[in-house]
């Protein structure tokens, strides 16, 4: 199963990305002032994944991506994949999984590994 994964971007702005089963990024969020619009986000996608729209695309580089967008909004863009099927499998995982999957929150500074 993949998970939403939290963080804190390097111009304290927080993002999110969703991992796949082999934690592999699929997609990577627009960035939010505060944690608690990213976490509504989230939410709000994982309710609303029938919805969500994939708009499949190809870089100038010739990788594929994907935006995805809810009821018009841009939310997120998929990482950079070689070939179409590789960029399909990654739509697929999302809209397998996505509804079902964890949240995980790594923008604490506490040290989650302490000795």
């Amino acid at each position: 199963m993949g998970a939403f994964v939290i963080s804190k971007r390097f111009d304290d702005r927080y993002k999110y990305e969703f991992t796949s089963r082999k934690g592999k990024t699929i997609f990577s969020s627009i960035p939010y002032e505060l944690k608690f619009e990213c976490i509504e986000d989230i939410e709000h996608i994982k309710q609303n994944l029938a919805n969500c729209v994939f708009e499949k695309s190809k870089s100038p580089g010739g990788k594929f991506f994907f935006k995805m967008t809810l009821n018009e909004r841009f939310l997120a863009i998929s990482r950079k994949y070689t070939t179409e099927l590789r960029l399909q499998k990654g739509i697929d995982e999302i809209v397998k999984y996505g509804a079902n999957s964890e949240i995980l929150d790594f923008t604490s500074s506490e040290n989650i590994f302490a000795d």
